[in-house]
C-alpha cells in the first residue's frame, strides 16, 4: 500500500466522524442526529465502511461488488423510510462528495508534494466507481418511494428532480415508466383561483400524467387558494433537409401536445388560467422554468372554451417589459379605465386582436353584428384618441387587454 492509501486509512475513522458532523449541522433533516444515538451510530459505521472499502478496491482499482453497491443501495433505502427529501438528499450526496475529495487533498498535501501517481489513481478510481455508488444509493431511494408514495406523487418527484438536475430522475422515470428527454418545452398554467378540492386536483393531475405521459407538479399559491401547474413536455427533433449540405439537428415545441396538455387541465378544473413556456436543454431546465414562469404571469387568463392558448416569449415580451417599468404599466393602466365607460370594449378588442383583426370572424365569437362590431371599435377611438386597426393602435391597445386579462391589475 502506498503512502496516499495509507495516510487515508489512517484518518478514516477521524474523517468519517467528521461527515457525521458535517451532516449534523448543514442538513436540517439531519440536525436529528445529535440526539439520536442510534441513528448517529448507524450514520457514523456506515461513513466508516465506506472508507474502508475505498482504501481497500482504489489501490488496485478494483470495481465495487455487488454486496458492496447492495450496501449503498440499502443506505438510500433507510433515508427514504425515514422520509428525507429530494433536496436533503441532493445534500447529502454532494457534502459527502466534496469531503472525500478534501480528504483526498489533505493525505496527498501530507506526503509533502508525493505520491502523484497514486494521486491519479485514487482520483480515476472515485469518478468511476462514485458513479456507480450514487447510481446504487439512488436505486434503493426510489424502490422505497415506489412502495410508499402515490403514482402521482412519483410522477411530481419525477419533474421536481428534473428540475433540479437531480441523478436520481432517471430511477424516478424508470419507476413510473416514462423516459427521460434530452430537452424539454417546460410549461406553467397560472391558475390564481382554484381548484378548491386538493383530491379533484390530484385526480386531474393523475389523469394527465397518464394520458400525456409527461411529469408534472403542482406548486400551491403561498397564502391562498391557487397555484400553478408545471408539466416538462418532451420536444421532438426536427432535421432540416439542406441540399448539398449538412443537416442540423434542432428542436421545435409540438404545437399538439403541449396546448392538448393544457386545454384538458384547463377544462378539468373549470377555473380561468394562463400557461407560458419555455425551451431548454433537460440539464437547464430550472432557467427555462423561471422564464415560463414569468411569461404564464403575463398572459391573459382564460377558460378553457375561450381563446386560451399557451404563450411564449415572444407573445408577451412586451407586457414583460412593460411591468419592469411602472409609469409605463400606469400609463397603460389609464387608457384602460377609459375603456372602461364602453360597453364591453376591452373583450371586444381581445377578439379583435385573437382574431388578427378580422372583423367577421371576431363578430362572430362576440355574437354580434360586424356592425356593432365596427361601431365597438370606433367608440374605442372616441374614448383613447387610439385607432384599434392601426399599427400605433395595435402596439397599445393589445397590450392594454393583455394587462387587464393577466389580471395584473386587480
Amino acid at each position: 500500500m502506498g503512502s496516499l492509501f495509507a495516510e487515508l486509512a489512517r484518518q478514516a475513522s477521524a474523517n468519517a466522524r467528521r461527515e457525521v458532523e458535517a451532516y449534523t449541522h448543514e442538513i436540517p433533516e439531519l440536525g436529528h442526529l445529535d440526539a439520536d444515538h442510534r441513528d448517529r451510530a448507524e450514520t457514523l459505521e456506515y461513513a466508516l465502511w465506506l472508507r474502508n472499502r475505498t482504501n481497500e478496491l482504489a489501490p488496485s482499482s478494483s470495481a465495487l461488488s455487488e454486496d458492496d453497491l447492495g450496501c449503498i443501495a440499502s443506505m438510500g433505502e433507510a433515508r427514504a423510510e425515514a422520509g428525507m427529501s429530494l433536496e436533503s438528499r441532493q445534500q447529502v450526496l454532494r457534502l459527502h462528495t466534496a469531503l472525500m475529495l478534501r480528504e483526498i487533498n489533505e493525505a496527498t498535501d501530507a506526503q509533502r508534494g508525493g505520491g502523484v501517481d497514486e494521486l491519479m489513481q485514487m482520483m480515476s478510481w472515485f469518478a468511476a466507481q462514485g458513479v456507480h455508488g450514487i447510481g446504487a444509493y439512488c436505486q434503493g431511494f426510489v424502490r422505497v418511494l415506489r412502495r410508499r408514495r402515490p403514482y402521482v406523487e412519483q410522477v411530481a418527484l419525477l419533474a421536481e428532480s428534473m428540475l433540479a438536475a437531480d441523478p436520481l430522475a432517471t430511477e424516478l422515470a424508470a419507476a413510473v415508466g416514462m423516459e427521460l428527454p434530452d430537452h424539454c418545452a417546460v410549461t406553467v398554467v397560472r391558475v390564481p383561483h382554484g381548484p378548491g378540492d386538493g383530491r379533484e386536483l390530484e385526480r386531474a393531475i393523475e389523469a394527465l400524467a397518464k394520458t400525456h405521459q409527461v411529469p408534472l407538479v403542482w406548486h400551491p399559491q403561498d397564502g391562498g387558494e391557487g397555484g400553478e401547474l408545471i408539466a416538462l413536455v418532451s420536444l421532438r427533433p426536427m432535421v432540416p433537409v439542406v441540399p448539398g449540405g449538412t443537416a442540423t439537428v434542432r428542436r421545435h415545441i409540438a404545437p399538439g401536445p403541449v396546448s392538448d396538455l393544457v386545454r384538458d387541465f384547463a377544462e378539468a378544473l373549470g377555473d380561468p388560467c394562463a400557461a407560458g413556456t419555455a425551451t431548454a436543454p433537460v440539464s437547464e431546465l430550472s432557467g427555462a422554468l423561471d422564464r415560463a414562469r414569468r411569461v404564464s404571469r403575463a398572459a391573459p387568463l382564460r377558460r378553457a372554451s375561450a381563446l386560451l392558448r399557451v404563450h411564449t416569449l415572444a407573445d408577451v415580451f412586451v407586457e414583460l417589459a412593460v411591468a419592469e417599468v411602472p409609469f409605463a404599466d400606469e400609463w397603460l393602466r389609464m387608457v384602460a379605465r377609459r375603456l372602461a365607460a364602453g360597453p364591453d370594449l376591452l373583450l371586444t378588442l381581445d377578439a379583435y386582436y385573437g382574431y388578427d383583426m378580422n372583423r367577421g370572424t371576431a363578430a362572430a365569437a362576440l355574437n354580434v353584428h360586424p356592425r356593432t362590431l365596427d361601431y365597438r371599435l370606433r367608440r374605442v377611438q372616441e374614448l383613447t384618441g387610439i385607432s384599434p386597426g392601426s399599427t400605433h393602435g395595435v402596439r397599445i391597445l393589445s397590450s392594454v387587454v393583455a394587462r387587464e386579462l393577466s389580471g395584473a391589475w386587480r
